[in-house]
């Protein structure tokens, strides 16, 4: 009897889990993302709310290429404002889905991994939407610390198509003038 209760048990959880990775739709990237164009700064826009980010503001990350093709990540943020002590957190991203490059793994301790892919950009480069597949972070990121408002809503437009409600986004102060 305990055999069969464990039996049934391991059942629900393997088909309940089932069930819920596919209620939720596949999470599409951009078709193509040219790294070398992606590299460079990116001033956050408006975020959802994680706890790694917590009281962060005026927020950037910067790309570089390394030599064994892996990309260095540096992220910055102001700690509550923008007169608040700096932090900055270094770690890397590897490309997982070199057909589109869109699909990246970043980590910035070992041995965990995040998802990030680039599930919409514009096509010169000058502003980006980065997600990943559970939908629970997502971030709206640009070239410049201001993003042009039309633009912007067009973004939050597209966003329940891609699964992501643009009401949980939260727009953390960030610097008027590039740094």
């Amino acid at each position: 009897m305990k055999k069969m209760v464990s039996l049934l048990g391991l059942m629900l959880f393997f088909f309940g889990s089932m069930g819920t990775a596919m209620s939720e739709a596949p999470l599409p990237v951009v078709s193509a993302v040219d790294l070398k164009r992606y590299l460079g700064k990116w001033y956050e826009i408006a975020r959802y709310p994680a706890w790694f980010q917590k009281g962060c503001v005026g927020s950037t990350a910067h790309y570089s290429l390394l030599d064994d093709g892996k990309i260095q990540v540096i992220n910055r943020c102001y700690k509550d404002s923008l007169d608040g002590a700096m932090k900055e957190s270094k770690g890397k991203a590897e490309v997982v889905d070199t057909t589109t490059n869109a699909k990246l793994k970043v980590w910035f301790f070992w041995p965990f991994k995040g998802n990030y892919w680039i599930i919409d950009l514009s096509p010169d480069y000058q502003w980006a939407v980065v997600g990943e597949p559970s939908r629970k972070y997502l971030w709206i990121l640009s070239r410049t610390p201001v993003m042009d408002e039309t633009v912007y809503q067009r973004i939050l437009a597209r966003l329940p198509g891609k699964g992501y409600d643009p009401d949980k986004l939260i727009t953390p102060e960030q610097a008027a003038t590039i740094q």
